[in-house]
Protein backbone atom coordinates (compact mmCIF):
# COMPACT_ATOMS: atom_id res chain seq x y z
CA UNK A 1 0.00 0.00 0.00
CA UNK A 2 2.79 2.44 0.86
CA UNK A 3 4.46 1.82 -2.49
CA UNK A 4 1.31 2.70 -4.41
CA UNK A 5 0.98 5.89 -2.34
CA UNK A 6 4.55 6.85 -3.28
CA UNK A 7 3.80 6.14 -6.92
CA UNK A 8 0.73 8.36 -6.70
CA UNK A 9 2.81 11.15 -5.16
CA UNK A 10 5.43 10.90 -7.88
CA UNK A 11 2.79 10.90 -10.60
CA UNK A 12 1.06 13.88 -9.02
CA UNK A 13 4.15 16.09 -9.31
CA UNK A 14 2.70 17.35 -12.57
CA UNK A 15 -0.22 18.71 -10.54
CA UNK A 16 2.22 20.83 -8.52
CA UNK A 17 3.58 22.72 -11.48
CA UNK A 18 2.05 26.14 -11.82
CA UNK A 19 -0.29 26.70 -14.72
CA UNK A 20 1.07 28.77 -17.54
CA UNK A 21 1.58 32.26 -16.22
CA UNK A 22 0.02 34.84 -18.48
CA UNK A 23 1.82 38.00 -19.50
CA UNK A 24 1.32 40.63 -22.18
CA UNK A 25 3.78 42.33 -24.51
CA UNK A 26 6.88 40.42 -25.63
CA UNK A 27 7.91 39.32 -22.15
CA UNK A 28 9.23 35.76 -21.90
CA UNK A 29 8.39 33.82 -18.73
CA UNK A 30 10.07 30.76 -17.27
CA UNK A 31 8.48 28.95 -14.30
CA UNK A 32 10.33 26.70 -11.84
CA UNK A 33 9.25 24.93 -8.65
CA UNK A 34 11.42 23.81 -5.75
CA UNK A 35 10.88 22.03 -2.43
CA UNK A 36 12.05 24.09 0.53
CA UNK A 37 13.99 21.93 3.01
CA UNK A 38 15.66 22.97 6.25
CA UNK A 39 18.87 21.18 7.19
CA UNK A 40 20.77 21.45 10.45
CA UNK A 41 24.54 20.99 10.52
CA UNK A 42 26.56 19.45 13.37
CA UNK A 43 26.83 22.80 15.16
CA UNK A 44 23.05 23.26 15.11
CA UNK A 45 23.02 25.98 12.45
CA UNK A 46 20.00 25.77 10.15
CA UNK A 47 20.11 26.36 6.41
CA UNK A 48 17.23 26.57 3.96
CA UNK A 49 17.81 24.52 0.81
CA UNK A 50 15.82 24.59 -2.43
CA UNK A 51 15.71 21.17 -4.09
CA UNK A 52 14.15 19.66 -7.21
CA UNK A 53 10.75 18.20 -6.21
CA UNK A 54 11.38 14.51 -6.94
CA UNK A 55 8.91 13.27 -4.32
CA UNK A 56 6.64 15.51 -2.28
CA UNK A 57 4.23 14.75 0.52
CA UNK A 58 1.41 16.76 2.07
CA UNK A 59 2.88 19.54 4.19
CA UNK A 60 5.98 20.05 2.03
CA UNK A 61 6.73 23.74 1.42
CA UNK A 62 7.21 24.67 -2.23
CA UNK A 63 8.79 27.75 -3.77
CA UNK A 64 7.56 28.82 -7.21
CA UNK A 65 9.95 31.05 -9.14
CA UNK A 66 8.92 33.07 -12.21
CA UNK A 67 11.79 34.54 -14.21
CA UNK A 68 10.84 37.19 -16.76
CA UNK A 69 12.70 38.92 -19.59
CA UNK A 70 11.51 41.62 -21.96
CA UNK A 71 12.40 40.07 -25.32
CA UNK A 72 10.54 42.77 -27.26
CA UNK A 73 11.80 45.83 -29.08
CA UNK A 74 9.83 48.21 -26.82
CA UNK A 75 9.64 48.70 -23.05
CA UNK A 76 6.87 46.53 -21.56
CA UNK A 77 4.40 49.04 -20.14
CA UNK A 78 1.54 48.17 -17.76
CA UNK A 79 3.02 44.69 -17.44
CA UNK A 80 0.98 42.12 -15.48
CA UNK A 81 1.77 38.49 -14.63
CA UNK A 82 -1.11 36.25 -13.53
CA UNK A 83 -0.31 32.78 -12.20
CA UNK A 84 -2.99 30.22 -11.27
CA UNK A 85 -2.37 28.25 -8.06
CA UNK A 86 -1.78 24.55 -8.71
CA UNK A 87 -4.79 22.58 -7.44
CA UNK A 88 -2.60 20.37 -5.19
CA UNK A 89 -1.06 23.39 -3.43
CA UNK A 90 -2.32 25.83 -0.79
CA UNK A 91 -0.99 29.41 -1.14
CA UNK A 92 1.36 30.44 1.68
CA UNK A 93 2.87 33.83 0.77
CA UNK A 94 4.51 35.88 -1.97
CA UNK A 95 7.59 36.82 0.03
CA UNK A 96 8.43 40.51 -0.15
CA UNK A 97 6.87 41.04 -3.58
CA UNK A 98 3.78 43.21 -3.98
CA UNK A 99 1.28 40.67 -5.25
CA UNK A 100 -2.49 40.66 -5.47
CA UNK A 101 -4.51 37.47 -5.11
CA UNK A 102 -7.88 36.18 -6.25
CA UNK A 103 -10.12 33.79 -4.31
CA UNK A 104 -12.77 33.49 -7.03
CA UNK A 105 -10.92 32.16 -10.08
CA UNK A 106 -9.53 35.52 -11.18
CA UNK A 107 -12.72 37.61 -11.25
CA UNK A 108 -11.72 39.97 -8.41
CA UNK A 109 -8.28 40.91 -7.09
CA UNK A 110 -6.91 42.39 -3.88
CA UNK A 111 -4.73 41.86 -0.86
CA UNK A 112 -5.64 38.61 0.90
CA UNK A 113 -6.49 40.58 4.06
CA UNK A 114 -9.12 42.57 2.11
CA UNK A 115 -10.95 39.69 0.38
CA UNK A 116 -13.93 37.65 1.55
CA UNK A 117 -15.44 34.32 0.52
CA UNK A 118 -19.18 33.55 0.25
CA UNK A 119 -20.45 30.76 2.52
CA UNK A 120 -23.22 28.32 1.64
CA UNK A 121 -25.67 30.18 3.93
CA UNK A 122 -25.08 33.48 2.11
CA UNK A 123 -22.81 35.03 4.74
CA UNK A 124 -19.20 35.97 4.00
CA UNK A 125 -16.01 35.15 5.87
CA UNK A 126 -12.48 36.52 5.64
CA UNK A 127 -10.46 34.88 2.86
CA UNK A 128 -7.74 32.44 3.97
CA UNK A 129 -4.56 31.33 2.15
CA UNK A 130 -6.29 28.06 1.18
CA UNK A 131 -8.90 30.10 -0.76
CA UNK A 132 -6.35 31.67 -3.14
CA UNK A 133 -6.88 30.58 -6.76
CA UNK A 134 -4.49 33.00 -8.53
CA UNK A 135 -1.53 35.27 -7.78
CA UNK A 136 -0.92 38.47 -9.79
CA UNK A 137 1.82 41.06 -10.05
CA UNK A 138 1.13 44.41 -11.75
CA UNK A 139 4.32 46.34 -12.51
CA UNK A 140 4.17 50.06 -11.83
CA UNK A 141 7.12 50.91 -14.11
CA UNK A 142 7.81 49.71 -17.67
CA UNK A 143 10.29 46.85 -18.04
CA UNK A 144 13.09 48.11 -20.32
CA UNK A 145 14.09 46.23 -23.46
CA UNK A 146 16.22 43.30 -22.30
CA UNK A 147 15.18 43.87 -18.68
CA UNK A 148 14.94 40.79 -16.47
CA UNK A 149 13.65 39.95 -13.04
CA UNK A 150 12.36 37.26 -10.75
CA UNK A 151 9.15 36.84 -8.77
CA UNK A 152 8.29 34.11 -6.30
CA UNK A 153 5.53 32.72 -4.15
CA UNK A 154 5.32 29.88 -1.66
CA UNK A 155 2.79 27.15 -1.23
CA UNK A 156 2.22 24.02 0.84
CA UNK A 157 1.32 20.65 -0.65
CA UNK A 158 -2.28 19.77 0.33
Amino acid sequence: MEMSMRTALVLSLAALLPGQALAANQVALNNSVFVERVSTDASGKQRVLLEEPKVVVPGDRLVFVLNYRNAGAQPADKFVITNPMPSAVRFADAGDTQSLVSVDGGKQWGLLSELTVAMADGTRRAAQPADVTHVRWAFQKPIPVGGTGKLMFRGVVK
